[in-house]
């Protein structure tokens, strides 16, 4: 059995996707998934520390 009867077993993708319909805007549920993930690592990113940050400070 190759990868691609495995991964074929594992995912049906033999069936009709689904879409969000906003306005002129149309994403598939998987996009808008990956794209709102993007989105919350980025926020997170930007207001989370960095791991070397708080030890610079102590040694001023």
């Amino acid at each position: 059995m190759g990868l691609t009867e495995l991964f074929g077993a594992v995912f049906n993708l033999d069936h009709v996707g689904r879409y969000i319909h906003w306005g002129f805007i149309q994403l598939s549920v998987s996009n808008a998934i990956v794209i709102g993930l993007m989105i919350a690592i980025f926020i997170a990113a930007l207001f989370l520390p960095f791991p070397g940050r708080r030890s610079r400070r102590e040694g001023k």
